[in-house]
C-alpha cells in the first residue's frame, strides 16, 4: 500500500487555489502531484513553489500521469461526472466537492459505478460534519444524553451573491449543506421538503426571492427548517438550534473576542465560509488523506451526495410549487450500508 498519496487537484479556481495550498502546506501523507485547469496559466500559477508539481490542461492528462494516485475535484459540479467515471477506472481514491454532481440521475449512475467496483472510493466535501461544534452536536445526538432529537433550526446567512446566483441556487448552492447536516445530525433521510417565500430583501437581484424558508422532515418525524438568507449584508453566518426532550443546544455563534467598551458591546462576525469553515476544511482532507492511505473513505460518501441531491430536486420543486414535495430515492445499495 503507498504511504503518500500523490494527489492531482482538478480545477484551480477559489476553492482548488484553497485545497492546494491546505495539501502542500498543512496535510500529511499527501503532496501535490499536479493541478489541472482550463486556463492553464491558473494552473502553472497554482503550482509555485510546489516541487515536483507539474500543471496540466485535462483531467484525463493528469488521471494518466503515472506519478499520480489520488484525486481531488473542485471543478464546477457540471464538470464532476466524467472525471468520477475516469478517476474510478483508475481505482484512485476521489475526494470531489460538493455536489458529487449536479442531479439525482447522475448522481444515482455514479454510485452504481461504484458499487459495480465492490468497494467505496469516493468521499463528498460536506466539510460541515468536520466542524468542532458540529461533531460535537452530533455526537450529543448519537449518546441520548438529552433524549430524542426533536426539531432541528438552522441559520445560513451570507453577505451578498455573485452575479448570476439564481432562485435555485439558493437551494443547490446554499440549503444543500443544511440538507446534509439534517441527514448527518439525525441519521435519517429527509423524507419531504416545502419552501416558504416571504417578504424579499431590496438588495436581492431580478429574478432571485431571497430569504426563504425551508421546511423539512425526516424519517422518524424529526422537525427542520432553514432561513436561508443570502444578501444579509452584515457577514457569513452559519447557525444550528437543537431542540431534545432534556435540552436546547446552540452552535455557530459568533466566535472571537467579545468587547465592552466606551458605552458598546459586540465582536466579530465572519466575512466568509473560508474564515468560518477554515479549520474544518484541514480535518476533512486530513481524514481524507488517512482514510485513503488505509484504502478507505474518510467522510460523506457517494450515497450521501445521491441522496442530498434528490432533496435539492425536492427544493427546487417545492420553491416554484409552494407545496410540500417528497423526496424521492431508490433502494439504498448494501455497499453504503
Amino acid at each position: 500500500m503507498t504511504k503518500t498519496l500523490r494527489v492531482a487537484v482538478i480545477g484551480a479556481g477559489r476553492m482548488g487555489a484553497d485545497h492546494i495550498k491546505r495539501l502542500s502546506t498543512r496535510i500529511h501523507g499527501a503532496e501535490v502531484a499536479a493541478v489541472v485547469d482550463v486556463d492553464l496559466a491558473r494552473a502553472q500559477s497554482a503550482i509555485e513553489g510546489i516541487d515536483g508539481a507539474v500543471a496540466l490542461a485535462s483531467a484525463e492528462e493528469a488521471l494518466n500521469n503515472g506519478d499520480v494516485n489520488a484525486v481531488l475535484i473542485a471543478t464546477p459540479g457540471f464538470l464532476h461526472e466524467e472525471i468520477l467515471y475516469k478517476a474510478l477506472e483508475k481505482n484512485f481514491p476521489i475526494l470531489c466537492e460538493k455536489p458529487l454532481t449536479p442531479d439525482a440521475e447522475s448522481a444515482w449512475k455514479v454510485v452504481q459505478a461504484e458499487q459495480a467496483l465492490g468497494h467505496k472510493l469516493i468521499q463528498v466535501g460536506f466539510m460541515r460534519r468536520f466542524d468542532a461544534e458540529y461533531s460535537a452536536l452530533g455526537a450529543m445526538v448519537r449518546n441520548g444524553g438529552l433524549g430524542e432529537l426533536l426539531m432541528l433550526h438552522h441559520q445560513h446567512r451570507n453577505p451578498s451573491t455573485p452575479e448570476g446566483f439564481t432562485n435555485e441556487m439558493l437551494i443547490n448552492d446554499s440549503v444543500v449543506h443544511e440538507f446534509d447536516a439534517i441527514r448527518y445530525f439525525t441519521g435519517e433521510e429527509i423524507t419531504s421538503v416545502q419552501v416558504r417565500l416571504g417578504k424579499p430583501t431590496r438588495s436581492a437581484p431580478n429574478g432571485q426571492h431571497d430569504p426563504q424558508h425551508v421546511l423539512l422532515e425526516t424519517e422518524s418525524g424529526v422537525l427542520a427548517d432553514v432561513e436561508i438568507y443570502v444578501n444579509a449584508k452584515f457577514g457569513y453566518q452559519v447557525a444550528t438550534q437543537a431542540s431534545f426532550e432534556d435540552g436546547i443546544v446552540s452552535i455557530g455563534g459568533d466566535a472571537g473576542p467579545y468587547i465592552q467598551t466606551a458605552g458598546k458591546w459586540g465582536g466579530n462576525v465572519t466575512p466568509g465560509f473560508e474564515d468560518r469553515f477554515g479549520a474544518a476544511y484541514d480535518v476533512e482532507v486530513q481524514s481524507w488523506v488517512d482514510s485513503a492511505l488505509r484504502g478507505e473513505i474518510g467522510g460523506p460518501t457517494a450515497w450521501d451526495g445521491y441522496a442530498t441531491a434528490a432533496c435539492c430536486e425536492a427544493g427546487v420543486e417545492a420553491q416554484k410549487s409552494g407545496e410540500k414535495v417528497k423526496v424521492r430515492l431508490n433502494t439504498k445499495p448494501d455497499l453504503y450500508k
